[in-house]
């Protein structure tokens, strides 16, 4: 999944004429965090809410303007940045959203935490009606390939697959979410295979 596809892209602007109470009573009206500063449609810099509560003194504000304020190199992504790559650059620089410019620099969107949320949950399927086997795959390499055969063969569809690392003798334990459906069949196949189904719920 890319990041344009998931990225907000009716923005409120703003640019470095903006004064700080201004920018703050946007920042309220539209329940936002953060304010990208434009010029000509380029980005310049960005102003966000922790940005606003440090000078957040009526004497700070008279006194200073966005240009004192803004990040004026903000972390950009480009709209064709995959999902997982935009919430590493998120989680590793502890900030709420990155604003998505082109080559040009100028401003196309915003993604936040909460659209890279929201990326996650219709990937994982997590809100769908569904089932899900959790399996012990061993150490054969090929393992993941023949559990999704078997899955399949069974009648089985794939939403989506998570892993958590466990054991040298566990290897990994895999979580299969699938379309919701009776998996009886689908366990027992498993287990005469030779895997070892965890949990499982229908």
């Amino acid at each position: 999944m890319k990041v344009g596809e998931w990225m907000e892209r009716k923005l409120i602007t703003i640019d470095r004429k903006t004064t700080i109470q201004e920018a703050i009573s946007l920042m309220k009206k539209h329940s936002i965090r953060h304010l990208p500063v434009t010029e000509e449609g380029r980005l310049v810099g960005l102003v966000t809410e922790g940005d606003m509560r440090q000078v957040f003194v009526a004497s700070l504000i008279e006194e200073l303007g966005i240009d004192d304020v803004m990040i004026k190199e903000p972390i950009t992504v480009k709209a064709d940045t995959e999902i997982d790559d935009a919430a590493r650059v998120i989680h590793y620089n502890k900030i709420g959203g990155l604003p998505v410019v082109d080559e040009d620099n100028r401003l196309l969107g915003i993604i936040t935490v909460a659209d890279i949320m929201a990326a996650f949950i219709e990937l994982m399927g997590v809100l769908k009606s569904s089932s899900r086997i959790d399996i012990a795959l061993g150490q054969n390499p090929e393992a993941f390939e023949e559990v999704s055969r078997i899955i399949s063969s069974k009648g089985g569809r794939i939403i989506s697959v998570g892993m958590v690392p466990q054991s040298e003798e566990e290897k990994n334990i895999y979580f299969f979410r699938l379309e919701k459906r009776q998996i009886g069949k689908i366990v027992d196949a498993l287990g005469e295979s030779g895997y070892k189904v965890i949990a499982s719920t229908e």
